[in-house]
């Protein structure tokens, strides 16, 4: 994880999100877990703008970490939270 080449924030937010999806992850209709956290509570939650919010989720979504699944206007993403190639160790 720590060699990744994502920012230090990306890195404490999927984290964040990684534990968050483990501990009150949300199932869909297929059993797998999924998070909703809006990007203004993630921000707090991290103590970053919502611009450093939204460029992170970018970073980990580019690199393969998460999946956001859009909804619709004034809902938030649904956030699935991948795992690393090979794992985590």
């Amino acid at each position: 994880m720590l060699r990744l080449p994502i920012s230090s924030t990306a890195k404490v937010m999927y984290a964040r999100l990684l534990n968050t999806t483990l501990t009150a992850g949300i199932e869909d209709s297929n059993g797998i877990l999924f998070v909703r956290f809006p990007i203004m509570e993630l921000a707090a939650a991290l103590s970053r703008s919502p611009v450093t919010v939204k460029r992170s989720l970018k970073e980990l979504e580019d690199i393969g970490l998460i999946l956001r699944v859009r909804r619709g206007v004034g809902e938030p993403n649904r956030i699935y939270t991948l795992l690393p190639k090979g794992g985590l160790p």
